[in-house]
C-alpha cells in the first residue's frame, strides 16, 4: 500500500470511528437529555458553558449555538472566573459542565462559587461514574470506547460525541420554544445565512429576456443557440401558455452528444428531465438551496414555477444564492 493511500485509509477511519461514536451516544439518549431540557426550559435567564482544553472549545461552540437557536448562553473559562468573570452569572443560571475524564479540576474547583448563584448543572461528560458527575443534577454520557487517532489518545471521538450532545440540546430546545426560520434570521441579519433566510425566490431569480424558453418540438441545436444566448446553464421547456413541461440542462446536452452520432434529429423533448425539481417564487432562497443541495447528487439550477397556476416564471441558480445577485 502506497503513503497516500495508507493516509486515506487513516482518515477514513477516523471519520468512521467518530461517527459511530456518534451513533452510540445516540442510542443512549434517555430521560436524562429531557432533563436537562426542563432544568434550562425553567429558568428565564441564560445558560452557561464551561470546558478546559479541547473541551472548551466544544462548550465555545455550544454556547454560541445555543445564542443563534434561541437560548442566551455565554462561555465561562473555568481558570478566568475566579479572576472576575463569575459576574457573568446571575442566580439559578444553569451551566453545563463539560469534561472527558469527570475529573478536571479547575470545573471541580469551580462548583462551590457556583452553588452561591444557586446554580443548576448539567454535565456533559466522558466518564458517568466520575467526581463531577456526582456533583451534577443531570449527566449526558459522553463516553467513546477509543478516541479515533491511531494511538487512541487524541481527544477526537470524545469532543465530536461532547459536541453532538450539545447539538442535541439546542435542537430540543428549538423544537420546545417552536423556534422557526423566522427567529434564526433575526439572530442571522448579515452573511449568506441571513441572506438566504430574508430573500425570496422571486426577487432572486431570473426571468423574461434572461431565460432560454423552447418548445417540445425545438431541435438540439436551436436548444443550444438558446442555452448559449442565455448562459444560465438550463433552457425551460414550456407550452405554449408557459406551463413547465422539462428542463434541458448543460448535462442533458453533454449526455445527448455522447449518446448519439448523429443530433440533428433530436429535439427539446427527447434530451429534456420531464419532471424536474421546480421552486415557487414565493419560497425562500434558503428552500432553494436545500432543494438543489441535500440530495444524492447535487443540482445547480431550479425552475421557478407557480403552485397555483403551473406556468413558469424562471430559473434560479446555486451561483445566484451563494453570490446573491444585487448584493456586494
Amino acid at each position: 500500500m502506497s503513503d497516500q493511500a495508507r493516509w486515506l485509509a487513516a482518515a477514513r477511519r477516523a471519520m468512521q470511528s467518530e461517527a459511530e461514536a456518534v451513533m452510540a451516544a445516540a442510542e443512549r439518549l434517555d430521560g436524562a437529555l429531557t432533563g436537562a431540557l426542563n432544568l434550562i426550559l425553567s429558568h428565564p435567564g441564560k445558560v452557561v458553558v464551561t470546558g478546559m482544553g479541547k473541551s472548551g472549545h466544544v462548550a465555545r461552540k455550544i454556547a454560541a449555538t445555543f445564542q443563534s437557536t434561541g437560548t442566551p448562553s455565554v462561555f465561562l473559562h473555568p481558570t478566568e472566573a475566579g479572576h472576575g468573570d463569575l459576574g457573568i452569572c446571575q442566580p439559578g443560571d444553569p451551566v453545563v459542565m463539560i469534561s472527558k475524564s469527570g475529573s478536571t479540576a479547575e470545573l471541580l474547583d469551580l462548583l462551590p462559587p457556583l452553588r452561591r448563584f444557586d446554580a443548576r448543572f448539567i454535565g456533559i461528560l466522558g466518564n458517568a461514574r466520575s467526581l463531577l458527575a456526582s456533583e451534577m443534577d443531570v449527566v449526558l454520557d459522553a463516553s467513546v470506547q477509543r478516541e479515533a487517532d491511531p494511538g487512541g489518545f487524541t481527544p477526537t471521538s470524545s469532543t465530536m460525541v461532547a459536541l453532538a450532545l450539545g447539538h442535541a440540546l439546542a435542537v430540543g430546545l428549538m423544537e420546545a420554544r417552536g423556534f422557526t426560520a423566522e427567529h434564526f434570521h433575526r439572530f442571522h441579519p448579515a452573511g449568506q445565512l441571513g441572506l438566504n433566510l430574508r430573500v425570496w425566490v422571486k426577487d432572486a431569480m431570473h426571468s423574461g429576456e434572461e431565460v432560454a424558453w423552447v418548445r417540445l418540438d425545438d431541435s438540439l441545436k436551436h436548444v443550444v443557440i438558446e442555452m448559449s444566448r442565455r448562459p444560465l446553464g438550463a433552457a425551460c421547456v414550456v407550452s405554449p401558455d408557459h406551463r413547465l413541461l422539462g428542463l434541458v440542462t448543460d448535462g442533458d446536452v453533454r449526455r445527448a452528444l455522447r449518446n448519439h452520432d448523429d443530433i440533428r434529429p433530436l429535439r427539446a423533448a427527447d434530451v429534456m428531465t420531464a419532471s424536474p425539481v421546480t421552486i415557487a417564487p414565493g419560497a425562500l432562497v434558503h428552500d432553494a438551496l436545500c432543494l438543489m443541495e441535500n440530495r444524492p447528487s447535487q443540482i445547480y439550477v431550479l425552475p421557478v414555477v407557480d403552485p397555483a397556476t403551473q406556468v413558469c416564471a424562471g430559473l434560479i441558480r446555486l451561483h445566484d444564492i451563494y453570490h446573491g445577485r444585487g448584493e456586494e
